[in-house]
Formats: C-alpha cells, sequence, structure tokens
C-alpha cells in the first residue's frame, strides 16, 4: 500500500510539473514579449507568437485526448512532454518573429496533449471524493503558474536573456519525464478507436482560415480584398465541411453526442467564453502598466500577482466546494466576480491608482479562478473511463478556442482603437514621426521621448486597453447566461465501489 502511495505523489508531481510548463508558456513569454519584439523586430507579427502556440493546442488537444483513450495516457502524455521540449530548445536559437512564431507552432503541439493528459490521468486514478481537491490543486497550478510566468519572465529577461524563458522547461520537463515514466503504470482498459482524419484536419485549418482573415483584414490587406474574402470562404467551406464529417465519423474528433448532456455543453461554452476574457487581461494588463505607468518588463510582471493570487484563492475554493454544493452554484459566484472585475478594468485611465488595479486584478483572477476547477470536473461528469480523455480534451480545447479568437479579435480592436486615438491625438501623419508609439514600452525609449508627446501616446494607449475590456465584458456577460442554464448536477460519491459508481454517474 505504501509504494502504491508513493507512486501517486510522485505522477502527481510529473502532472503538476507538466501542467505548469504548458500554462506558464503563454504568460513567461508575454512578459518578455517587449523585449523579445525590440531585439528580432517585427512588431506587426507579434500576435503570432502567441497565436500560433495556441493554433497548434487547440489543434492537438482534441487528437491526443481521442488517441489517449485509444491507446493508453502514458505514451501520449510522454510525446507530449519530448515535443514541447524540442519546441522549447528552438525557441530560444530564433533570429526572427517569423522563426520563432514557427517554433512557438511545434511547442504547441506538445502543450495540446500536456494539459487535457495531465486532468484526465487524474480522473482515472482517483475517486470522485478526492477529486475536488486534487482539480483545485491542479486549478492552483493555473494560477500559480500565471503569477510565476510573469516574474520569471521579466526577471529572465532582465538579467540573464530571453532566450532563457524557453530553455527554463527543459529541467522542469526532464524530471516530469522520467517520473511518469517511471512511477506511473496504466491499467490498460482502452478501446481501439478510429482516428477521425478528415475532422482533425478540417477543424484546424477552419481555425487558421480564421485567425489570418481577422488578423491580416483591414492590416495587411482591405476587407474586401480577393485575399481576405477567400480566407473567410475558406472557413466556411472548412467549417460545414467539419460539421458533416463529425456526423458521419464513426469516433468523431469532437462527439456531438456529448454535447447532448447539458452539462457537458454548458461546462464547454463557459469555458470558451472565460477563455476569451481572460487571455485579453493576462496579455493588455502588463501593457497598460508599462506603456503607461512606465517601468521595466520586472514590474510588469509583478502587476499582474493580484490577478493571479486570486485566481489561486478562487480555483482552491471551487474544488473544495464540489462537494458541498452544485456546479451551477459555484460557477455563479464565479460568474458575477468576474463579471464585475472586467467591468472594473473597462475603467482604467492614466489616472487609476496602482493601489485600484490590483483590487480590480484580484477580483477578476478570483472569478476566472473557480473555472479552472470547476469546468474540469463538470465536463466530465457524466463519462466513464472510456470517454473521459474525449471530455476533458473538448473542454480544454473550447477554452484554447476562446483564448485564440480572444487574442485575435480583442488584438483588432485594440489596434484599430489606439492608432485611431494617435491619428487625433497627433492630427494624422505626425505620430508615424516618432516611429513605433508601442516602443514606448521600455523605460529606454521613454527616456528620449519628449514629455508631451509621451503623454498622448500614454493616453492612447489607456484609452485603447479601457475599450477593449469594455467588449471583453460581451463574451464574459455571455458565460454568466451559460453558467445560469447550467443544471444543478453536483459530485455523486458512492459508499466504496468506484465502478459503479462512473456507471450510475453516466
Amino acid at each position: 500500500m505504501h509504494s502504491k502511495e508513493s507512486n501517486l505523489k510522485m505522477v502527481v508531481t510529473a502532472l503538476l510539473l507538466g501542467i505548469l510548463m504548458s500554462a506558464m508558456d503563454n504568460t513567461i513569454v508575454a512578459s518578455a514579449m517587449g523585449t523579445i519584439v525590440s531585439d528580432l523586430g517585427g512588431m506587426d507579427k507579434i500576435v503570432w507568437v502567441t497565436s500560433a502556440y495556441m493554433v497548434m493546442v487547440m489543434a492537438g488537444t482534441p487528437i491526443f485526448g481521442k488517441l489517449s483513450d485509444m491507446y493508453g495516457r502514458k505514451r501520449f502524455f510522454m510525446f507530449g512532454l519530448i515535443v514541447f521540449l524540442i519546441g522549447s530548445a528552438l525557441c530560444g536559437t530564433a533570429s526572427s518573429i517569423t522563426q520563432l512564431s514557427i517554433y512557438r507552432a511545434i511547442q504547441g503541439v506538445g502543450g495540446g496533449a500536456l494539459m487535457p493528459i495531465a486532468f484526465t490521468i487524474m480522473f482515472d486514478i482517483f475517486p470522485p471524493e478526492k477529486r475536488g481537491k486534487l482539480t483545485g490543486l491542479f486549478g492552483a497550478v493555473f494560477g500559480i503558474s500565471s503569477v510565476l510566468g510573469p516574474l520569471l519572465g521579466a526577471y529572465i529577461t532582465e538579467y540573464v536573456g530571453w532566450q532563457w524563458v524557453f530553455y527554463i522547461n527543459l529541467p522542469l520537463g526532464v524530471i516530469s519525464f522520467i517520473l511518469i515514466a517511471v512511477y506511473y503504470k496504466e491499467s490498460i482498459t482502452h478501446s481501439k478507436q478510429r482516428i477521425d482524419w478528415g475532422g482533425a484536419f478540417t477543424l484546424v485549418g477552419a481555425v487558421i482560415c480564421l485567425m489570418f482573415a481577422l488578423e491580416l483584414g483591414g492590416n495587411q490587406y482591405a476587407w474586401d480584398s480577393s485575399t481576405i474574402l477567400g480566407l473567410f470562404a475558406g472557413f466556411a467551406i472548412l467549417l460545414i465541411a467539419f460539421l458533416l464529417i463529425e456526423r458521419i465519423a464513426a469516433e468523431p474528433v469532437i462527439s456531438f453526442d456529448m454535447f447532448r448532456k447539458r452539462l457537458f455543453a454548458t461546462s464547454c461554452l463557459v469555458a470558451l467564453f472565460y477563455g476569451s476574457t481572460f487571455i485579453v487581461a493576462t496579455i493588455y494588463i502588463p501593457i497598460f502598466v508599462q506603456g503607461v505607468f512606465g517601468g521595466s518588463a520586472t514590474n510588469s510582471g509583478l502587476i499582474l500577482m493580484p490577478m493571479m493570487i486570486g485566481s489561486v484563492l478562487g480555483s482552491q475554493c471551487g474544488g473544495l466546494l464540489t462537494t458541498k454544493t452544485s456546479f451551477r452554484n459555484i460557477m455563479l459566484i464565479s460568474a458575477v466576480c468576474f463579471v464585475a472585475g472586467v467591468f472594473s478594468l473597462s475603467t482604467l485611465t492614466p489616472e487609476t491608482s496602482r493601489l485600484l488595479l490590483n483590487v480590480f486584478m484580484g477580483l477578476t483572477g478570483f472569478g476566472v479562478g473557480f473555472s479552472f476547477s470547476v469546468l474540469s470536473m463538470s465536463s466530465v461528469h457524466h463519462f466513464d473511463m472510456r470517454q473521459r480523455g474525449s471530455a476533458t480534451s473538448t473542454s480544454t480545447f473550447m477554452r484554447s478556442l476562446g483564448m485564440t479568437l480572444g487574442i485575435t479579435i480583442f488584438g483588432i480592436i485594440q489596434r484599430n482603437n489606439f492608432t485611431s486615438n494617435l491619428s487625433t491625438a497627433f492630427g494624422g501623419e505626425q505620430a508615424s514621426a516618432f516611429g513605433d508609439p508601442r516602443a514606448a514600452l521600455t523605460p529606454e525609449a521613454r527616456a528620449k521621448i519628449p514629455a508631451p508627446v509621451l503623454e498622448k501616446i500614454s493616453s492612447a494607449l489607456s484609452s485603447s486597453i479601457a475599450h477593449t475590456f469594455m467588449w471583453a465584458l460581451v463574451p464574459t456577460v455571455l458565460g454568466l447566461v451559460f453558467v445560469l442554464l447550467m443544471p444543478k448536477d453536483r459530485l455523486k460519491i458512492a459508499p466504496k465501489k468506484s465502478p459503479q459508481t462512473s456507471e450510475s454517474q453516466r
């Protein structure tokens, strides 16, 4: 018995390290982004450094979830680790933004396996009554990674070199790999199924067409240009093809049958809307702090701490409350706090005090934190071991889809609003005389800009970010609506026999 317990501890450690790496990746890179851009150039392609990673995470997530149901979790978790580490090593060698984006895509393929499979292994090895505490712990790692990511990213960028924000994954990944290889003894009760490659390729193609259309439209190409219209047409055709393929596939990538269960469907939609808003906060608050308050990357890393501490608390509360009340009641607390937090962020101005910004962030983080632990549990609530991988990965996929669309759509809103604010402030052409206004993010650059000009740039940036948060209220409120539509299911804890537990929950 004792040896089994020590195995479980080692397995949980390995899983937590895997989640920490893949969750930390976006935040650690976000805080180094200013320095990476000033080093490699390519401000116009900055969004692809994050998007390339997220598109591939999104593409890989449902496929790896399905593969783990078919052939076992262990081999695909280890495969994910290897690919993630290769991608990380390559990222540190990048000499241009385009190259970095390609290497981030490789990293994303590995990241797509880590998150859903880690949660699924946890659901496999622990009975329902222990899952609340553990999903709270796993969710807290999300929060901690978001605190640790910006801090580490900023510190490493300033004192070691931005390349090391990628190299830091290597030791963590190797430890996780060894622990899972040695200590995880998998019971193979997996059903052989066919992979739905048609569904996988049409889904990824549709998402990529949509992202390119949104990112390039009104920027490199006019909205009514043949390139953009072609991309939108490609998106529509591939999406229709995906829906048709999924209807007839023996083992679809995303099973529409699962969505017939109201708890699963609402959990996935809440994850989608939460993801799209939360990513906006993690990207634009550091930019606000650096560009409006002034300060180094280290400060912008520190500034996210209240939000991340809030999310750790929210995640832990959510995990512990699952044995006390229904998933819907817990998510209601979450959604009200989240809406209030995002609304408060939409009121930011250059005059907003640091203390007030910290309060706004803490509230936003607390609200979103619940979703990390609760939605992962509610999404697998009605499924047995054979479907758990698919259920977890579909829920993770929906959150990633939300994040990817959030980055793209809100990135366009912020960029267009910032540009129009600048042309108003400087009367058209003069804004470009000072080079790229977003270069004002580094303290060295700020020192060279005349005070009246800097004030106008800061004001334009501040108002564009507040405007973006106002739009981000739309998905946040939709998240609240779908929380209200959740059924009142709650965690069932059977006396002892876990096989019967999963049968009764089906």
